[in-house]
């Protein structure tokens, strides 16, 4: 079958693979679509970050090359031994979470937190750009019947949204500001509406962003290349209760900080391709709370359930549909080069 593998920096193939079969308590699922993420972006301009190289993920027991695609759907066609409650034709989105089990915080049941977290698709495994994979059962949920199968391919990176917004001190009432319309930073934006913020202020150089944050609920659009945005967030609100930052370029870290209000949050939402630096007296004078947050957890549920309800929708978000034969070409160059795009999904080969 046909897969895009990563092998390293703007090297990413389409190759043939082995059609994998699934295990005891795995499925095998006929992928439908997959998104690619802003993680994605990252490994294929800058990484390794996820992907294993030289040693084996110590969970999926993988390494480069590997098939890459975490946001993903499809139809199961065929369990593996002992798998129950699931069956052939179920409609599914994938969580693709690899977590131990064992350690600390999976003893919480904080099993993002895993001390050696990893994803399907970016950290070996069956990805889903891809014609098939092959997951854990537990990694599966059933979709809703009224939800399509590119909303499907929707729910992980609205999952990373709600479980950031779920994760940061927001309160219905409250002003927030968002630091970057890409994907995930327009999902907070919906998921904000969602928890009952009053003003959601959006930070993106991108005209067609702008536009679209407007579209799904943002209360003002800001440019970075024309406006002292920290400034005009203060003289809007007096400072925001929280601030999301979603863009992983170092010079918006600190001003994300400085939009908060005595007391607010800056949540970081992004993944970082390498350091970025603030005073830490911006923190301590205002008794400001900086606060990471990766993936999700026990979400998906409510995800689908926001769906049904016509948040985080294909239909406004989905930018443009592809083919895996195309996916450098018209998936990730076109991610680097054309900032109007939003969401670009990939249709599965057959």
């Amino acid at each position: 079958m046909k897969a895009a593998r990563w092998h390293g920096v703007k090297d990413i193939r389409v190759e043939d693979v082995p059609v994998p079969s699934p295990a005891a308590g795995e499925v095998k699922i006929k992928v439908a679509w997959t998104g690619i993420c802003g993680s994605d972006l990252h490994e294929y301009l800058a990484g390794p970050i996820f992907i294993p190289v030289g040693e084996d993920h110590p969970l999926s027991h993988d390494q480069a090359p590997i098939v890459l695609g975490h946001e993903y759907c499809g139809i199961i066609s065929e369990l593996g031994e002992g798998v129950t409650g699931l069956a052939v034709g179920d409609r599914v989105a994938i969580e693709p979470i690899f977590a131990c089990g064992t350690c600390p915080a999976c003893h919480e049941g904080k099993y993002n937190l895993c001390d050696s977290l990893g994803f399907v698709g970016l950290s070996g495994g069956h990805g889903g750009f891809a014609a098939y994979s092959v997951v854990p059962a537990r990694m599966v949920h059933k979709m809703p019947d009224d939800l399509s199968m590119e909303q499907g391919a929707l729910v992980e990176p609205a999952a990373v949204a709600l479980h950031a917004v779920r994760m940061s001190k927001i309160k219905a009432g409250d002003a927030a500001a968002v630091f970057g319309a890409g994907p995930i930073g327009l999902l907070v934006v919906e998921a904000l509406r969602v928890a009952g913020a009053a003003e959601i202020h959006v930070v993106e150089p991108s005209a067609v962003r702008r536009a679209k944050a407007l579209e799904l609920g943002a209360t003002s659009v800001l440019d970075p290349a024309e406006t002292d945005v920290v400034a005009a967030i203060r003289e809007a609100t007096g400072g925001v209760h929280v601030g999301f930052e979603v863009t992983g370029v170092p010079t918006v870290l600190p001003q994300c900080i400085d939009a908060t209000r005595h007391e607010g949050q800056c949540l970081i939402v992004s993944i970082w391709e390498g350091e970025a630096s603030f005073n830490p007296n911006t923190a301590v004078l205002k008794e400001r709370q900086l606060q990471g947050t990766i993936a999700y957890r026990n979400v998906y549920p409510a995800v689908m359930a926001l769906m049904l309800q016509g948040y985080f929708s294909a239909d406004k978000l989905v930018t443009k549909r592809i083919a895996l034969d195309d996916i450098v070409t018209e998936g990730f160059d076109a991610l680097v080069a054309e900032k109007s795009q939003v969401k670009i999904l990939v249709e599965a080969p057959e």
